[in-house]
């Protein structure tokens, strides 16, 4: 059943799940990507400081062979100098090794990235299975990383033994000169030798970082049952943001139909969009949209706006410029200023006469729209429609009951 499962996983891996990998810990990192930065690492240490270090351990060595013939007899005394001599190698020593850390710190980072999570950590007694643990042994991803490792540690052998079989006369005459020019000349030795390993750890590495990255992904292929329920997932997400965007409307269209019984004048289609304006002198600089809809949102405006009494003007032009341009809870546009003030005009002319404030208004206003503002404007439409501005006859036969 493992083996069918592992065929049937053909899909690349998402983004979603190749994400979950790496908080689980599951990163492509590349060892021999690790080790030429530290060989290199280490070689560099050697070429640079490798003077001081060896001034240091002779100077070491010279202390430790030099010492009083009463201190031998001490055991206390005896201790106390071989573990002054070991603080001393370990100081010297540290930065070697902290230098070594952080360039395989630094070759691990450089292959997966930077990744921080304990999941890894966390104890998996599954892995103690022995039949399980042979299974991977004997996989095609187990034997192919047992062969490269074979096959690097011959490398590095065959590029030891060149160099040993190329320098062997000189290690052996290094024993005829002083103890401080053979170590010097041994340390030379050592970085020529280090160098060549650094080649054939480079070629390993320019080939192993690519190739466990494609099979980090080959692990994580998906089948189709994966990618399905991977995208139910995300579809049920989408509806949940659905859902939340559509009571989020529902919410606002309530509370503009409840902001159009307090506005001064609807203007109308006059069936398609209805838009509601309010204008307050002295607090607002221009006529306010409070509410704007069309089709069926359009006669609910228009019907809240009878029940409260507000005089609908249907002038389609307007109505249409207004709701195309000006923003719900925002000033209307300049370019529309004039038309606006027209209507707004007529409608508190019409309440002051219905009020005994003043004479009746003698006609409809013809309120001037510019053509290129009407979203339907085609040549002749705006004097087709202009006439047909008027005083909706209900709202207007209830302001004078």
């Amino acid at each position: 059943m493992a083996d069918q499962s592992a065929q049937d996983r053909n899909l690349p891996a998402s983004a979603k799940k190749i994400q979950r990998s790496r908080a689980e810990g599951q990163v492509p990192r590349s060892r021999d990507l690790q080790h030429f930065a530290m060989i290199v690492g280490g070689g560099a240490v050697l070429a640079v400081g490798g003077g001081r270090v060896i001034d240091a351990l002779r100077l070491m060595l010279a202390q430790a062979l030099r010492f009083d013939v009463r201190d031998v007899g001490t055991a206390a005394a005896m201790g106390e100098r071989l573990s002054g001599l070991t603080q001393q190698f370990l100081m010297l020593m540290l930065p070697v090794c902290g230098l070594l850390v952080l360039l395989a710190i630094a070759g691990s980072l450089a292959s997966g990235g930077w990744n921080w999570t304990m999941k890894p950590l966390m104890p998996r007694f599954d892995r103690l299975n022995p039949i399980s643990g042979l299974g991977n042994l004997v996989s095609g991803q187990g034997l192919g990383q047992a062969l490269k490792a074979a096959l690097l540690a011959l490398v590095l052998g065959i590029v030891g033994a060149l160099v040993l079989k190329d320098r062997i006369a000189a290690y052996v005459g290094i024993m005829s000169v002083p103890l401080p020019s053979a170590i010097a000349y041994a340390g030379q030795q050592l970085v020529g030798g280090l160098a060549l390993v650094a080649i054939a750890l480079a070629v390993f590495a320019a080939i192993d970082v690519p190739l466990q990255r494609t099979l980090h992904l080959r692990r994580l292929r998906m089948t189709r049952e994966e990618a399905k329920q991977e995208m139910k997932e995300l579809e049920g997400n989408q509806q949940i943001k659905g859902r939340i965007r559509a009571k989020m409307r529902e919410i606002a269209k309530r509370r503009m139909l409840a902001a159009v019984p307090k506005a001064d004048l609807v203007v109308m289609n006059p069936t398609h969009y209805a838009v509601a304006l309010k204008y307050e002198e002295g607090s607002m600089g221009a006529p306010k949209v409070v509410a704007k809809g069309a089709d069926l949102l359009a006669l609910r405006i228009r019907d809240l706006a009878k029940e409260s009494k507000v005089p609908v003007l249907q002038s389609p032009m307007l109505a249409r410029a207004l709701y195309a341009h000006a923003e719900l809870d925002r000033e209307i546009p300049a370019a529309l200023f004039g038309a606006v003030a027209q209507v707004l005009a007529y409608v508190y002319q019409l309440k002051a006469a219905m009020a005994g404030r003043g004479q009746a208004p003698q006609e409809l206003p013809k309120p001037f729209v510019p053509p290129e503002l009407d979203p339907h404007n085609k040549p002749g439409y705006a004097a087709a429609e202009a006439d047909e501005d008027f005083l909706d006859t209900d709202t207007a036969e209830g302001e004078q009951a």
